[in-house]
């Protein structure tokens, strides 16, 4: 609301500036990297999702969970890699340069990686998971006998992907690529290590380098509206493409038998997202940082690392109770006006981290500010600022960045224990705070775990919330790699950035061991 409100604030003639200059190029860019992500994801998620659940190939019960490894490395990670990877001192040239004799940069070309195409390819990189993953979900729950009726029809296998099985997942597919965009529209570090100028890159600047407060609050409003029209469009698709499917016809998925060049396209189509987008990267990141183990692996890694695991710990603690009450407060009192509560409470993943580090830090500063003129005027005492810069504040900007994440694994267990144990408690003598000790949580164990590492992970790898708003001298892993990296200090950045990628893994495994008992037998 913070954001919202800040419409209507008059920050003088620098929104004027803003908009003159820079506000229609924040736009294209952005616009211009919904496009390319939105490509990429859909043909390698929906794709590959394709593959793995319709086909039998090589290594396909392996391309099942290992397609989902990028989601343990974050776009900047990839950025920073890469770049390092592709410059012109980097391996590749080099290998190229000796391969060929070529002595200058005069006597080739080759693509530049800092660019807009360049920012599209890390991203789809490290989102298209989100597609595959839901993609995936639907097409194993889809009814095979629709498959076969379509079969039977004179339909190929082809045409019965086409006409039937991507119909039949559109809502899943869209909400996975509405997940994307999200995530596109908050990144910050790939945009802003490759020169591309977002909104994200824009607020940052705006607050941070022209201590513009109020203009920075507006562009955060503007990258708002972006977020709403994406949520707006999901919501629509969700609900102009309602399919409903008979549970009793479920049975073994028969899968298309590939060999010959078939199998081989089909494991090479699935090899290369997951090599480009996890393995070649963290294979260089593994080299750089075993061979700078003295360098990269000191007293200042681990100070990082316990700052992470703090804030990390934390927040997912807090996350989980958070969630609990949430979702055991809805199943108690299923009003309307205790939903629509938990929903506004459960809907800031969808905010960038930008934005909601200018909405927590203009309402703290104002509440620090005017306690500490209070205490002067009245006490002559000053407070100075109690929350602005502390790790209460990162906390709670954590909290409201992924509270949802925690949220819907908590609701999920939860709407699977049946009401009529909450009754057989009751009869029994027990409170409703005592059911959900003693009954609820021991049955939702699994959904809780799954609910705190989620945060955990999201926490290890926030970057823009946390530039923004942490304390003084109280840097995480992720922001050292990002202050390494701008300084082209890769092999600094090594080590920190593989703590990231290895704490990433956790939640891929507890995924990719979900979705293979997913399939009703």
């Amino acid at each position: 609301m913070v954001v919202l409100a800040s419409i209507f604030t008059d920050s003088g003639e620098i929104w004027s500036h803003l908009v003159s200059t820079v506000l229609i190029s924040y736009i294209i860019n952005s616009l211009g990297l919904m496009l390319g992500v939105s490509v990429g994801v859909l043909l390698i998620g929906v794709g590959t999702a394709w593959l793995v659940t319709m086909c039998r190939f090589w290594w396909s019960n392996i391309f099942e969970w290992g397609l989902l490894l990028p989601l343990a490395a974050p776009a900047y990670l990839l950025a920073y890699t890469y770049t390092n990877m592709l410059d012109y001192f980097g391996p590749v040239q080099t290998w190229l340069r000796n391969l060929f004799g070529w002595s200058s940069v005069a006597d080739y070309w080759f693509p530049d990686i800092r660019s807009l195409p360049g920012a599209i390819a890390m991203l789809v990189l490290v989102l298209y998971p989100y597609v595959y993953l839901l993609a995936r979900v639907a097409f194993l729950e889809q009814c095979t006998c629709t498959l076969e009726a379509s079969r039977s029809l004179g339909c190929t296998p082809w045409r019965s992907f086409v006409t039937v099985a991507i119909p039949l997942a559109r809502p899943a597919i869209i909400a996975g690529l509405a997940l994307a965009l999200m995530e596109t529209l908050s990144d910050f570090g790939t945009v802003k290590f490759f020169g591309v100028n977002t909104f994200t890159t824009g607020i940052y600047r705006t607050w941070l380098g022209m201590g513009e407060r109020a203009a920075a609050a507006q562009l955060s409003a503007v990258l708002m509206i972006f977020i709403f029209v994406l949520i707006l469009l999901e919501r629509w698709s969700r609900s102009q493409s309602r399919y409903y499917q008979s549970r009793s016809h479920y049975q073994s998925q028969s899968k298309f038998q590939l060999g010959g060049i078939r199998a081989i396209l089909a494991a090479i189509a699935c090899l290369l997202p997951v090599a480009f987008g996890f393995l070649i990267p963290a294979a260089y990141l593994l080299q750089m940082t075993i061979a700078n183990a003295e360098k990269t692996i000191n007293q200042e890694f681990f100070n990082l690392a316990s700052h992470s695991l703090i804030l990390a710990t934390i927040t997912a603690g807090l996350g989980l109770a958070i969630a609990l009450i949430l979702a055991y407060g809805q199943r108690l009192r299923p009003n309307l006006l205790m939903r629509f509560a938990v929903r506004i409470a459960a809907m800031g993943y969808a905010i960038p981290g930008s934005v909601i580090a200018v909405g927590v830090l203009i309402p703290i500063g104002r509440f620090d500010n005017t306690l500490d003129s209070w205490m002067r005027a009245n006490l002559g005492i000053s407070t100075g600022l109690l929350l602005s810069g502390t790790i209460t504040a990162l906390v709670f900007a954590y909290l409201v960045r992924f509270l949802a994440v925690s949220f819907n694994s908590v609701e999920s267990s939860l709407g699977k224990i049946k009401p009529s144990l909450d009754d057989a408690a009751r009869s029994l003598g027990h409170n409703p705070s005592s059911t959900l000790v003693k009954v609820h949580a021991p049955l939702m164990s699994g959904g809780m775990l799954t609910a705190a590492m989620l945060v955990f992970v999201d926490v290890m790898k926030e970057l823009p919330a946390t530039l923004v708003i942490r304390p003084f001298n109280f840097d995480t892993l992720a922001v050292q790699v990002y202050q390494y990296a701008s300084d082209e200090r890769l092999i600094e950045a090594a080590a920190p950035a593989l703590a990231i990628v290895l704490v990433g893994i956790i939640p891929v495994i507890f995924l990719s061991l979900r979705i293979a008992k997913s399939r009703p037998s």
